[in-house]
């Protein structure tokens, strides 16, 4: 067997003992076995020549991080123990279904009264619950009648309007 052989299965070798840790939990042995021979590996495929070491050294630098990437990200989790041992989000777990989202998402249309401010943000009183909102870039006074015309972000979007009647107030219920 040639040098450059030897070099080429050591670093194979070196990658199957790293899949192998995923499948053994030996706390890190078979990593620092794996990365020695890949050391090894590329070091006697310099010993072979200084372009082929070069090559060698490039492709183990660039193709492991890459293979290692694409196996856990689009392969590990589609395996039957990758499943087990990754489950997937919960639904709620999103963050556009996160409660707080959801409750400011029924704000939209909503009218209520600036409590502070607005340049831009400041607060708005919305049936008795004070909210912190911003405007689309305008300055508004201290009570001050708004609306919410948007959500974004997690952000209350608000514009002034005039002051609502009663019947106006009684129909957003």
């Amino acid at each position: 067997m040639d040098t450059l052989t030897l070099a080429y299965l050591l670093i194979a070798l070196g990658v199957v003992l790293m899949l192998a840790e995923l499948f053994v939990p030996t706390g890190g042995i078979l990593l620092v076995l794996a990365g020695v021979c890949m050391l090894v590996g590329v070091a006697l495929s310099f010993t072979a020549e200084i372009q082929t070491g070069l090559v060698t050294l490039v492709v183990v630098l660039v193709a492991v991080p890459l293979l290692g990437g694409l196996f856990f990200g689009y392969f590990w989790p589609r395996t039957p123990l990758g499943k087990r041992l990754l489950p997937a989000p919960a639904e709620d777990a999103t963050v556009a279904a996160m409660p707080v989202l959801v409750e400011l998402e029924r704000l939209r249309g909503r009218i209520g009264r600036t409590v502070s401010p607005m340049r831009p943000a400041g607060v708005v009183d919305f049936d008795g619950r004070r909210v912190d909102c911003i405007t689309e870039g305008l300055m508004i006074g201290v009570n001050q009648w708004v609306k919410c015309i948007d959500v974004r972000a997690g952000k209350v979007v608000v514009r002034q309007v005039e002051k609502p009647s009663l019947e106006d107030l009684e129909n957003l219920s």
